[in-house]
């Protein structure tokens, strides 16, 4: 939550010339509501089964870059999906950097608590190791401008900026 997913894969897919999705995003697109509306009416778990139905679509197509939900993690079977038809980069990020950015942000309803620093505390020491356990590549999340950081992704598989390639899986 709060790493960069989003912003640095969306300029990584328009490098390659590529689909971007974003689980997050698909998930209110298709259900013409917000995630904090579906976290209101079908609590955490019942959006953790939505997104794990979109992540399970959306792996199975070839030439696309993903963002995820910061929690799609949590699920053993979201991990294995995303280990075996995906090129993982985990954007690590350190927990003050997170909360510089998310703090403001009343989108994000597992922070909507009495004390959301600790929330946050929390979610990343969960989330960090299953995102570890299951990533290709690891790298720093905040790591210079959005650009540079999506040139360093580009790098990391082996493929020259603004370049559209083949499928990065090829590249491990």
């Amino acid at each position: 939550m709060g790493a960069g997913k989003t912003t640095i894969g969306r300029t990584v897919a328009r490098q390659l010339g590529r689909p971007f999705f974003d689980t997050d995003h698909e998930i209110e697109s298709r259900c013409g509501v917000r995630i904090t509306t579906i976290f209101e009416l079908e609590g955490e778990d019942g959006f953790r089964r939505r997104e794990t139905r979109v992540l399970d679509e959306l792996t199975q197509r070839s030439g696309i870059v993903l963002a995820t939900g910061g929690g799609i993690v949590l699920r053993p079977e979201n991990r294995e999906m995303l280990r075996a038809r995906g090129h993982v980069i985990y954007l690590d990020a350190a927990l003050p950097d997170l909360w510089r950015r998310v703090r403001r942000n009343r989108n994000r309803p597992l922070l909507q608590v009495d004390n959301p620093r600790a929330r946050l505390e929390a979610l990343f020491c969960e989330r960090d190791p299953l995102y570890r356990e299951i990533a290709h590549l690891i790298m720093p999340a905040h790591a210079g401008t959005v650009a540079q950081a999506a040139a360093n992704v580009l790098a990391l598989l082996g493929l020259p900026a603004d370049t559209p390639a083949q499928d990065p899986a090829t590249h491990d």
